[in-house]
């Protein structure tokens, strides 16, 4: 990997001062790693010759990223973006004479409606896998446990994958029903929770905890969720598992072609605006920063109402049997 100075002093502040994730520093990296190696920089780029960059190049790269390497609008607008972001900084540093993405339009991409899974989906996923939370005769093994609260957790406060492998012990609040949750930028936001999910959780923590006394490293691992490795140690649950326990448990349950952690984040947001939420609530909720971003639920409900409008409604049923008499 190739880096300038200059690169990395960005990628630098994004991180410390800007508190970006690791997994958004990451990606900033990429894109600007992708846009040196587009504008051959070879393996020595110099601050000299980002600053030769011109506007045409940021659109030939753009129009390169579409037709040559078959990328979505979507993607090389989130590209455009990084580029933005470096020259910006650039720019306030005194380093470029201008910002040469400021005038560069992104191409549009239309934003897809987010999926959710249906109610009896997560009811059929819950029977799935825990319908008690004694432990005693036909107990159930760790992992389903943990596997069964996951999902829920996901389910009953929005969170987002990041912030799930970020919890710690500390972070709930049992007593009082409600959890800590460090979003984006390490945002802090309080989320509540129910006395079915705190009795859930206490299970878990009493079999987490005979886990850990079993193991082969008995000390109290950093996270709340973990997993046993193949050495048979406890350690904290990474994000490759947390998909794939959830890709696995609703994929048993859902004709969806997407079960990611993120889906059941649509679904928390769904599911509270079907039953009479307020946006302001799921907004502060979910931690968007802007109500924009929280306003494609409500998108999102109304497909749903104007399906079973047009399927229940004798006048839309009747309109849409004329016009298939007319095509025939």
């Amino acid at each position: 990997m190739y880096l300038c100075t200059v690169i990395q002093h960005f990628l630098d502040y994004i991180s410390i001062e800007r508190k970006y994730s690791p997994r958004t520093v990451e990606a900033y990296r990429d894109d600007l790693q992708e846009f040196c190696t587009f504008m051959g920089f070879g393996t020595s780029v110099t601050d000299e010759q980002i600053r030769k960059v011109g506007e045409d190049d940021v659109k030939a790269w753009m129009l390169d990223l579409l037709e040559q390497r078959k990328q979505s609008p979507r993607s090389v607008k989130r590209k455009l973006s990084a580029l933005r972001s470096f020259y910006k900084f650039l720019l306030r540093l005194g380093a470029v004479p201008r910002d040469v993405t400021a005038r560069v339009i992104p191409p549009k991409a239309d934003k897809p409606l987010p999926v959710f899974f249906r109610e009896a989906e997560m009811e059929a996923a819950e029977r799935n896998m825990v319908q008690t939370s004694a432990r005693g005769e036909g107990e159930l093994d760790f992992d389903t446990l943990r596997d069964a609260l996951i999902i829920e957790v996901l389910y009953q406060t929005g969170m987002r994958q990041a912030e799930l492998l970020g919890l710690n012990d500390a972070d709930w609040d049992l007593d009082q029903g409600q959890v800590r949750v460090f979003g984006k930028r390490r945002k802090e936001r309080i989320v509540p929770i129910g006395d079915a999910l705190v009795k859930q959780i206490k299970n878990y923590l009493e079999a987490r905890n005979a886990e850990i006394s079993e193991s082969r490293n008995p000390g109290r691992p950093q996270t709340f969720f973990v997993k046993k490795n193949k050495q048979g140690e406890i350690v904290p649950m990474t994000k490759n598992t947390l998909y794939n326990i959830v890709r696995t448990r609703m994929g048993e349950v859902s004709t969806l072609k997407k079960h990611s952690p993120h889906v059941l984040r649509h679904t928390f947001a769904t599911t509270m605006l079907d039953n009479g939420a307020d946006i302001r609530t799921i907004q502060t909720l979910l931690g968007h920063a802007s109500l924009s971003t929280t306003q494609v639920y409500t998108h999102t409900t109304f497909e749903q109402i104007k399906r079973v409008y047009m399927a229940t409604h004798p006048r839309a049923r009747q309109k849409e049997s004329g016009e298939n008499e007319k095509k025939d």
